[in-house]
This record gives C-alpha cells, sequence and structure tokens, in this order.
C-alpha cells in the first residue's frame, strides 16, 4: 500500500493543475475583455445579455442556471484534484506534439459528444433514453449565450465528465500533456460550448467568421428537436455520420 502511495505520489502534479486552474480563469477573463473592444465581439455580447437578463426574471430559469453552475463545479474541482494532476508534465514538449494533442483530445471528445448527444438525448423510435433530461435545454428554440448553460444537472455532469475522462484516458494512451496542451483545451472546450449558443446579429468576418457558423448550426439544432448537428467542436462528426443540417432537418419532424 505505501509503495502504490509513493507511486501515485510520484506522478501527483497538484501544482500543475494548480496553475491550469488559475490558468483558464484568467485566459477566460482576458478574453471577455478583449471581446468588449471588437466591435462585432461587443455587439453580441451585448445582444446576448439583453436576453438573458430578460429570461433571469424567470424563477425557474434563475434556479436551473445555479443547479446547473453546481453540478459542473462539482465534476470539474473532481477533475483538477484527482484527474489532471496526473496527465500533467512539466518536461518540454516540442511544439507540433502540443498543437497535435490540442487537436486530439478536442476530437475524442467531440466523438463520444457526439455519440452521447445524438444516442442518448435524442434519436430513436421514442428518443433517447435521457430524452426528457434534455429537453429542459430546449425550451429555447432561439437560445442565447447563457442558455449553454440552461441545462438539467444530469446532463451537466455528463458533458463535463466527458471532457475530464477524455483528457485522463488520452493521457494513459498517449502519454502526460503539457500545461499549454490542457490549457488551450480547456479553454476551447468552454468557449465552444458557450459561444455555439451565441444570438448573431451582426456581420462577421475572418476569423469570427466560422463562429457565426458554428452558432447557426447550433440554433438549426435548437429549432426542432431532432435536427441533427450533434457535435459540439467541429461539424465533422456530423458530415462523416450525415447528420449535418443547413436547415432542411432531420429525423421526425
Amino acid at each position: 500500500m505505501s509503495t502504490l502511495a509513493s507511486t501515485l505520489g510520484e506522478h501527483y502534479q497538484f501544482l500543475l493543475s494548480l496553475y491550469l486552474a488559475v490558468g483558464v480563469a484568467l485566459i477566460l477573463t482576458a478574453l471577455n475583455l478583449l471581446g468588449r473592444l471588437i466591435p462585432v465581439l461587443r455587439q453580441t455580447q451585448v445582444l446576448n445579455q439583453q436576453v438573458a437578463d430578460s429570461r433571469m426574471q424567470r424563477d425557474y430559469y434563475r434556479k436551473a442556471q445555479s443547479r446547473s453552475r453546481f453540478w459542473g463545479t462539482v465534476p470539474l474541482l473532481a477533475g483538477f484534484l484527482l484527474v489532471f494532476p496526473f496527465c500533467l508534465t512539466d518536461a518540454s514538449q516540442p511544439w507540433w506534439k502540443i498543437g497535435l494533442d490540442i487537436v486530439v483530445i478536442l476530437m475524442f471528445y467531440d466523438f463520444f459528444y457526439y455519440l452521447t448527444h445524438r444516442f442518448l438525448f435524442h434519436d430513436g423510435p421514442l428518443g433517447g433514453p435521457l430524452l426528457q433530461v434534455h429537453a429542459i435545454h430546449h425550451q429555447n428554440k432561439n437560445p442565447c449565450r447563457q442558455d449553454s448553460n440552461y441545462l438539467h444537472p444530469l446532463e451537466t455532469v455528463i458533458g463535463v465528465v466527458l471532457f475530464v475522462a477524455s483528457v485522463g484516458v488520452l493521457s494513459l494512451l498517449l502519454g502526460k500533456f503539457s500545461l499549454i496542451t490542457l490549457l488551450v483545451t480547456h479553454v476551447a472546450y468552454l468557449a465552444i460550448n458557450t459561444h455555439n449558443h451565441d444570438q448573431v446579429e451582426a456581420e462577421a468576418r475572418f476569423p469570427f467568421r466560422y463562429w457565426h457558423y458554428a452558432a447557426f448550426l447550433h440554433h438549426v439544432h435548437h429549432s426542432r428537436f431532432t435536427s441533427g448537428n450533434y457535435a459540439t467542436i467541429t461539424p465533422f462528426y456530423d458530415w462523416l455520420f450525415g447528420t449535418l443540417d443547413h436547415g432542411a432537418g432531420h429525423g421526425r419532424k
């Protein structure tokens, strides 16, 4: 037992995990401030905040937001304490590996998110087994940014566990990741899952055009409960499995 504890202790990088948590918070804060300086981002931020303020007047909406934040924090905290410390290394890694690891983690997570979203929450003759759980998120047919957090607690936990587990499994298969790898991956995971719910009115040019496209695809998904577009990071898996929908609909109508 003491040998096992000693071995685990040697691989447990709590300080790196703490740096990761602080780094993610700082980067998200910086990006939020930067968004206020860029006209197209500022306009979208104001629009979504106005819609959210209106919805927050409803008592059930406020409570659902609070519950979702709490149940999102619990597994994420567990990840920072029990998973990420075993996945991080302070050893120097080449930039090509860092870049490749970021892509692999996000695509691995997105594959299992696609399967979960499609077959647990949507597809099937009578809908997925957790159809009613996911229906809460779909109450708003035209979602805004804050609706990314309007979820049943079970769905919130499943989503966070999928990401944490993806990092943990891949670290066992590929080796430990650099702090930069998990910083970029974590920020991308949070930002994409948030901003693909954005209501967007302003015309976007490069490099913001893809952000508008992702938001459009997810709004199509919300407009009809079974309209495809189940992936969250990229439309690749929807394209691959024939569920990419630009408005024509998929499955039941």
